[in-house]
C-alpha cells in the first residue's frame, strides 16, 4: 500500500554521465588531463573540451564569471597506487599528500594520493589493495 504523503521511486540516479570542471585555462587544462593522465579527447565546443575518464565524461569549461575553487573531489580509481604514483611523478606531477593508507577493510586496503590539476582542483588518486 502507497503512503500519500511519499512520492513514487520514479527517479533513480544511478550513473554519472559527465562531470564539468572549471579551469582558467582550457588549453593548459585540456593538455594536462589528455597528456599527463591519459584520458582520451573526445571534442571541443567553443569554450569547453570533453574528454573520456572511463564511463564518465569529464567537461572542462572556463567560467562564465569569476568564482572559487575546490569545493569538489574527484576520485580516480587506479589498479596500482605505487606506479600510478611513479608515473604522474615522471611526468612532473607534484603530490600534496603522497600515496598513504586510510583505512584497513575486511577484503581490502584504501590507499589515497592527492594532486593538483594545473588550474589548482584537488584531485584523489584512490585504490582498493585486496588483502
Amino acid at each position: 500500500m502507497s503512503h500519500p504523503d511519499v512520492a513514487p521511486a520514479v527517479v533513480s540516479l544511478e550513473r554519472i554521465g559527465q562531470i564539468a570542471i572549471t579551469v582558467d585555462d582550457l588549453t593548459r587544462a585540456k593538455d594536462f588531463y589528455q597528456n599527463t593522465l591519459g584520458m582520451k579527447f573526445l571534442f571541443d565546443a567553443g569554450h569547453l573540451a570533453f574528454l573520456q575518464c572511463g564511463d564518465v565524461r569529464l567537461m572542462l569549461t572556463t567560467p562564465e564569471k569569476p568564482e572559487p575553487r575546490g569545493g569538489t573531489i574527484l576520485y580516480y580509481q587506479v589498479h596500482d597506487i605505487q606506479a600510478t604514483h611513479a608515473a604522474l611523478k615522471s611526468r612532473g606531477v607534484e603530490f600534496f599528500q603522497e600515496p598513504h593508507l586510510i583505512a584497513k577493510m575486511p577484503d581490502h586496503d584504501l590507499w589515497m594520493a592527492f594532486i593538483k590539476d594545473t588550474e589548482g582542483n584537488t584531485i584523489g588518486i584512490m585504490c582498493e589493495v585486496r588483502n
